[in-house]
């Protein structure tokens, strides 16, 4: 059985990716998670996200190689992604835009309300 999620995490950071799950339910929204690029994808066999937030950098599977996968996969391309990244250079989020991503945010320049306002936008237009 698949089970419908609002929001998947794949992110490897063990402290920002608890406390942006944390903030996200706090929200209402019923969150999924994985820690990297592989688990992410074991992770949307499984369950299907309305939206998914992903980083980067990432052991196993890199967020640029699973955002590739998605973007070329039907079952997955209609799914926005919003990327998370301490990638900043212009080339890394064009690259990602490319690739489909519904937004980017620099962790260091992003606050989760920011992020949190995205989640909101993208699910009331899938909806």
């Amino acid at each position: 059985m698949i089970e419908t999620v609002n929001v998947l995490i794949i992110e490897d950071d063990r402290f920002l990716s608890p406390l942006l799950r944390s903030r996200l339910e706090k929200e209402g929204l019923t969150v999924g998670q994985a820690f990297d690029g592989e688990e992410g994808l074991q992770v949307l066999e499984k369950i299907r996200p309305q939206v998914i937030i992903l980083d980067l950098i990432m052991p196993r599977v890199s967020g640029l190689e699973l955002l590739q996968t998605l973007s070329s996969d039907p079952q997955y391309n209609r799914i926005p992604v919003i990327i998370m990244s301490n990638l900043s250079q212009e080339s890394d989020v064009e690259k990602a835009k490319r690739l489909g991503a519904a937004g980017y945010f620099v962790k260091v320049h992003a606050s989760l309300d920011e992020v949190i306002k995205l989640v909101k936008q993208l699910m009331a237009k899938a909806t």
